[in-house]
């Protein structure tokens, strides 16, 4: 099963990450994350701190990573039965790229979705921490481009839309309430839906 962690810049999918791992209640499982620490997620990062990179050109580094990242983490794990779950994946692609593309193309998520649809491994259950893009930046400390409210008004928009289209895959956990609470109803939710594995 692959599960993924989904949100806006500070809504707390690190913190969730922690506890899941310290949890006697979630079964062994890999665990990653989006951008990777190999040099394709470097790339990535460079990126970030480039108010002036083309955001069709971000796009494709940040394609190359999750490709890179299923070849050589998600699928072997996957293959090897286990248990995998990862702090951003497509949809955080889905969402954030397809706001910074809104300019470019009609429709820009589907576009980026289209994108992924011939070859990426859709997650099983994505849980989505769901906090209003003011207290994300302030979280966040808006230290690059995509932390701004603005961006993330669009991008929260974004991530509507694909919940409104998968409702079923998606578990949404109100992510302003205290960190101890958002914690708690992650981990409860991650070990419901993993106790059959």
């Amino acid at each position: 099963m692959l599960v993924t962690l989904e949100g806006l810049d500070g809504s707390g999918k690190t913190s969730c990450i922690g506890a899941l791992k310290a949890s006697p209640s979630i079964p062994a499982a890999t665990y990653t994350r989006e951008p990777t620490h190999t040099w394709y997620g470097e790339a990535v990062r460079r990126s970030l701190n480039d108010d002036d990179a083309d955001p069709l050109a971000e796009l494709f580094l940040y394609t190359a990573d999750h490709a890179a990242h299923l070849a050589d983490v998600i699928r072997p794990a996957l293959d090897r039965g286990e248990l995998v779950v990862s702090d951003r994946y497509s949809d955080s692609r889905y969402a954030y790229q397809g706001a910074s593309l809104a300019d470019r193309f009609e429709t820009p998520v589907e576009f980026v979705r289209e994108l992924h649809r011939p070859w990426t491994r859709p997650p099983d259950v994505t849980v989505y921490l769901d906090i209003d893009p003011e207290t994300a930046a302030e979280r966040s400390g808006a230290t690059n481009k995509f932390e701004r409210v603005s961006h993330l008004e669009r991008v929260r928009e974004n991530y509507e839309r694909l919940l409104a289209a998968e409702p079923d895959r998606f578990v949404r956990v109100d992510a302003t309430e205290p960190e101890e609470t958002v914690v708690e109803r992650v981990v409860e939710a991650v070990a419901q839906l993993t106790a059959g594995e």
